[in-house]
């Protein structure tokens, strides 16, 4: 199956169709008067297509197993065509469209074998996704077009060549991916003092600031400590999020003291320095804490 470990739960809906067509009145009529022998097609194709919706992963090898939140199955008569519609949330990490497929799917064959013996002429037809909602399609609005940004590294061992910038690269990586102009990339030693005068000098050029390492605790971990006076307004379910989304990968995670908030109109984002912190944080929060700009209204 594909790994979807970096994948975030989000709320994810599907509607899928499928269409019977029988060969005459008589059988519309003996499904409304529920007269076909086997019993009322309605309810038992209904009962059948919420098993499927429940157990595809069961029977499609690629499928992962989910939660489902709720299922919904219609039926509505046009002439001689029944088109049934099948409805399926879940809050989880991948969507749900193979799920209501394949219960309009096993509904519209329940309905087959039911009617059989009294149609010889039925006919299944347009199985498809009509409706699909959820996940990082939705967010695909926001994006960092026409935002600056800018990437401060703190890391003595980086600065000195001991150790392989990986963090760095990864949000660089992101900033273009989403869109952002990044006007400046550097490392710093991990001193207060620079670190102060460099999160000033950028704030007031770019409208994203991402200050990677010195967020946990040891005595040399000042990074939240030094910029935490310089914010006007602090933004704690930014971080809150990123951290539960770590702990949900590793327990570490709750050692992180990233903090977010505002200079002005600029976003600051704190995160961590090692390679795995910097890319749970990214993937946390990307593309979603782009979406600040359009609360800001702000456009440098």
């Amino acid at each position: 199956m594909v790994d979807i470990l970096s994948k975030t739960n989000t709320h994810r809906k599907a509607i899928a169709q499928a269409i019977v067509k029988v060969s005459s009145q008589d059988t519309i009529d003996a499904i409304v008067n529920k007269k076909v022998p086997k019993g009322d097609v309605f309810e038992m194709s209904k009962t059948a297509g919420l098993f499927a919706v429940k157990r595809t992963s069961d029977t499609i090898p690629d499928c992962h197993p989910l939660p489902i939140e709720y299922t919904k199955i219609t039926h509505e008569i046009n002439g001689l065509q029944i088109k049934i519609l099948t409805e399926v949330h879940t809050i989880y990490k991948t969507g749900v469209e193979v799920e209501a497929m394949y219960g309009a799917s096993v509904t519209a064959m329940t309905m087959y074998d039911m009617l059989k013996p009294i149609d010889k002429g039925i006919t299944i037809e347009k199985i498809a996704l009509v409706e699909k909602e959820g996940g990082k399609t939705d967010f695909r609005k926001d994006t960092g077009m026409g935002h600056r940004s800018a990437i401060l590294i703190v890391s003595d061992a980086i600065l000195s060549g001991k150790k392989k910038d990986t963090g760095g690269q990864l949000i660089l990586e992101t900033t273009k991916k989403y869109l952002l102009e990044n006007i400046a990339y550097e490392i710093l030693l991990d001193n207060e003092e620079l670190i102060r005068n460099k999160v000033k000098k950028f704030a007031s050029k770019v409208d994203l600031l991402i200050v990677s390492g010195g967020t946990g605790f040891t005595k040399n971990d000042r990074t939240p400590d030094t910029i935490k006076p310089l914010l006007d307004v602090e933004i704690p379910g930014i971080m809150e999020y990123a951290r539960w989304y770590g702990q949900n990968r590793t327990p570490y995670a709750m050692f992180s003291r990233g903090m977010a908030g505002l200079i002005g109109h600029t976003l600051v984002l704190t995160m961590p320095g090692s390679t795995n912190g910097v890319k749970e944080t990214l993937d946390a929060l990307f593309p979603y804490v782009l979406h600040s700009f359009k609360m800001l209204n702000t456009k440098k």
